[in-house]
């Protein structure tokens, strides 16, 4: 028989960096990616990715490119 395999959803999940990200919601926060460094004020966290607000812009990080989380104590 050859039948055709359906694709399967994998989820990554990192306990770590969301409990840390959990943290700091309604703070401030830096974070590192892979791309560059982030930072905002922490409005949400889901198990996939972190919500910045920063002015007028929100970004949504996924948590599987988060290199480093910390409070943001510059302001």
């Amino acid at each position: 028989m050859n039948m055709m395999q359906q694709p399967e959803q994998v989820i990554v999940v990192e306990p770590f960096v969301y409990n840390a990200a959990s943290s700091l919601v309604g703070k401030r926060a830096v974070i590192e990616t892979s791309r560059g460094r982030i930072s905002g004020s922490v409005i949400d966290v889901k198990p996939d990715h972190i919500a910045l607000q920063e002015r007028d812009s929100t970004f949504f990080v996924r948590l599987c490119e988060v290199v480093w989380i910390m409070p943001d104590t510059t302001r």
